[in-house]
């Protein structure tokens, strides 16, 4: 892949094309879940470079959206978690996503963040690999569900 990369803090402008990434990668249109978390990311002053995206030659080719959060759920120390990963299909296998994941951790590193959590779906295996070639390991933590009746 040629071409001139940028990682940069996520833009209102950004929203467009990171649904049509995730999209593809659905298939199915999540709107509302971007425009609620690129809502929640860009009006927070704690989510300053938290959420990234990546541009090749000027276009948005991946994103990621995290957040920091301090004393949440019980937790003394500040932490981070990344909510959603995505790439374009078309550069897919050319480190964005690592590059990506490697600057959010810089970011939060600078701002006082020691723990970085996710949650990835059971029969995600690509993901699950990605995040462990990366050094990421099983938490510590039970993620509990209720199914509502």
């Amino acid at each position: 892949m040629s071409g001139k990369r940028v990682i940069r803090p996520l833009r209102r402008d950004d929203l467009e094309a990171m649904i049509a990434i995730d999209e593809m990668a659905f298939k199915r249109n999540r709107c509302n879940y971007f425009e609620r978390k690129a809502g929640d990311c860009l009006d927070s002053a704690k989510a300053m470079n938290s959420s990234l995206v990546c541009e090749v030659d000027g276009k948005v080719v991946g994103f990621i959206i995290g957040q920091m959060y301090t004393g949440e759920f019980g937790i003394p120390e500040s932490t981070a978690t990344i909510d959603t990963l995505g790439v374009h299909p078309d550069v897919r296998g050319h480190g964005i996503a690592s590059e990506m994941l490697d600057q959010f951790i810089t970011n939060m590193k600078e701002i006082g963040v020691r723990k970085v959590f996710t949650l990835v779906n059971w029969s995600e295996f690509g993901l699950e690999k990605f995040f462990s070639r990366h050094k990421f390991v099983p938490s510590k933590r039970i993620n509990l569900e209720f199914r509502i009746p």
